[in-house]
């Protein structure tokens, strides 16, 4: 190529960069940076246990799947009012009921009708494994680490059952006295950001799962229905999906159906 008469890529220019890429093939390298040092010094944490567990399988995630997040916003008037009248009704049963039991059955709703969600990739195999139970895992923070405690066939199971459950499940992983089996055989991902504060995330897949739902907090915020702008109570979600095995439209799919279930919670006793 020319500019203005003359080479852009010159000869010269050209055996400067070999003769610098050998020079630095020929040196040394320890794959990893040196390390750098401040005047007001440092202290150091271990990196091992629960917390190397969860970073390599992040890692793992992160560099297998290719992640894609769809965000999306549900308006949850009636969802909010729904709990309001029902927590009495739990609270005689010694149970705390938050948002998250609607979500899960919802979900579960959404899994049944897109099933590609509910799905593993096994490459070696050559084939997708669609599962037919419907275990969704639940993060929860705790102070060693991010745990995901399962709830098993949440489309068997009650609103209340699944809130009881959840309940249990969260302070077992708190205390560090919950089983090994019982953080297994998940098939679906709920991660409640919106706890700490926050909108919207770009959660990492719990590998090898195809999918997981994010959720922001609910709250007052400004929406746009028939020309008129009003405040209703939302909730934004972040769901993101392995695009190997999932399209970005059956996402979007997958959370209309959700979000049409939380706007309007009455559905979920058609299922």
């Amino acid at each position: 190529e020319e500019r203005d008469g003359e080479a852009f890529v010159t000869a010269e220019a050209v055996q400067q960069y070999a003769e610098g890429g050998t020079a630095a093939q020929g040196e040394p390298t320890t794959g990893a940076p040196e390390r750098e040092f401040v005047e007001g010094g440092e202290t150091t944490q271990p990196y091992r246990g629960v917390r190397r567990s969860i970073g390599e399988q992040m890692a793992e995630s992160k560099y297998t799947a290719p992640h894609v997040t769809h965000h999306d916003t549900a308006v949850v008037d009636d969802l909010v009012a729904t709990r309001e009248r029902l927590k009495e009704r739990a609270a005689e049963r010694d149970v705390k009921l938050t948002y998250l039991p609607f979500v899960l059955k919802a979900v579960v709703s959404g899994l049944r009708e897109y099933p590609i969600l509910n799905s593993e990739l096994r490459e070696d195999e050559g084939e997708i494994a669609l599962k037919q139970d419907y275990n969704v895992g639940v993060a929860v923070a705790t102070d060693h680490g991010l745990m995901v405690p399962v709830v098993k066939h949440v489309d068997q199971k009650s609103v209340l059952d699944i809130a009881e459950e959840v309940n249990e499940l969260a302070a077992k992983a708190r205390d560090r006295s919950i089983a090994r089996e019982e953080m297994q055989g998940g098939t679906f991902t709920v991660t409640n950001f919106g706890a700490v504060g926050g909108e919207y995330a770009t959660p990492i897949i719990n590998y090898p799962e195809t999918a997981i739902l994010g959720l922001g907090g609910i709250d007052e915020r400004p929406v746009a229905e028939d020309g008129e702008v009003r405040a209703a109570e939302t909730l934004p979600l972040s769901l993101s999906i392995d695009h190997r095995v999932i399209d970005g439209a059956e996402a979007a799919r997958f959370t209309n159906h959700v979000m049409e279930r939380l706007t309007d919670p009455e559905l979920l006793l058609l299922e």
